[in-house]
């Protein structure tokens, strides 16, 4: 392993990689030199350098089942995992459809679950691997207009620690990331900009910002447990 490539030898497998938050972590842990396998349901199985897609919605058992047996089958198991597919809706509770909550906690916390609870063992098995999962600032404030979202993500919170607790002495180390607001397409249709309270679009986080600190947590030696990292925009620029 050198410095250059930190990561040379290693499988990482990334959710919700199409995109966003989700593709800047593939790319800065494919530069690290791991092979990633992205998984997304609006993505294609196909193969490239160090790359793997494969198409799943990960907030059904069945596919994160299928999709882990592949990846097992085809690449071994995953030294890293990312949790990071998520859907995000800007609405006051009583705006809030219980299509879109239940969709909100399906995407953002059930899947996160399953992928967990598919891949576990085997991490466990090998006595080794790192488990990363995206939290927000909505995993600990809350906001107004963010009932589906804030719910999702305290859960995740929940679940992350509950996680670090059942891996002690594994060889299985967990983070939590929770950035602040990220620039990605996710906000074009709330448009943040012209809502008054909200961090307009060119003082928020990128996310190769979010990418780098995964990058970091994951690359700590064995001794180093990084359980949280929290980012939040510098201010304006």
């Amino acid at each position: 392993m050198s410095a250059a490539a930190p990561l040379a030898g290693k499988l990482a497998l990334v959710t919700g990689a199409s995109r966003g938050i989700g593709l800047a972590v593939a790319d800065e842990l494919r530069a690290a030199g791991a092979h990633v396998v992205r998984v997304a349901r609006s993505l294609s199985d196909g193969e490239s350098d160090r790359d793997t897609t494969r198409r799943a919605d990960l907030s059904k058992g069945a596919e994160v089942e299928r999709v882990v047996r592949q990846v097992v089958a085809e690449r071994g198991v995953p030294d890293i995992v990312v949790n990071n597919a998520g859907v995000f809706y800007v609405k006051h509770l009583v705006d809030t459809t219980p299509e879109m909550f239940a969709e909100t906690l399906a995407v953002n916390l059930t899947a996160p679950f399953l992928v967990v609870h598919a891949l576990l063992p085997h991490l466990i098995k090998k006595n080794g691997g790192h488990l990363v999962t995206l939290g927000s600032v909505s995993d600990h404030a809350a906001f107004p207009g963010n009932a589906a979202y804030a719910a999702s993500k305290f859960g995740v919170r929940g679940l992350h620690e509950v996680i670090r607790k059942e891996v002690a002495g594994t060889g299985v180390r967990a983070t939590l990331v929770s950035p602040g607001p990220v620039d990605t397409d996710a906000w074009n249709p709330i448009n943040p900009d012209r809502l008054p309270g909200f961090t307009k679009r060119a003082d928020m986080l990128r996310p190769e910002d979010v990418a780098e600190a995964v990058l970091f947590a994951v690359t700590r030696p064995v001794r180093v447990d990084v359980t949280e990292i929290r980012l939040m925009p510098g201010g304006k620029r």
